[in-house]
């Protein structure tokens, strides 16, 4: 018998434990943002690095599209949700 949570779906495991931990998380600064008060305590959970890509153009002659520009917002708060997340569904599974 394999040890458990060694499986052909494992990256599937942690690929929607990172989407519903960023989301998770997500939701927790923007619930921060609106009710912490203004302060340091704010500022440190709230601040963010947000790389971008974009905008990426494909001309087909036809036919024209443009992506972008596609950013990630990463804060305290979205690592703590992904932490959370992936706590919570290695419990379960």
């Amino acid at each position: 018998m394999a040890p458990r949570g060694s499986s052909k779906h494992r990256p599937v495991f942690h690929a929607v434990t990172l989407g519903v931990g960023f989301i998770v998380g997500g939701a927790m600064t923007q619930v921060a943002r609106v009710f912490l008060p203004p302060g340091a305590v704010k500022e440190f959970f709230t601040t963010g690095v947000q790389p971008a890509i974009g905008p990426a153009s494909l001309d087909l002659v036809i036919l024209k599209f443009t992506l972008g520009p596609v950013a990630l917002d990463v804060s305290l708060l979205s690592l703590l949700g992904v932490l959370i997340a992936y706590l919570i569904a290695r419990s379960l599974f």
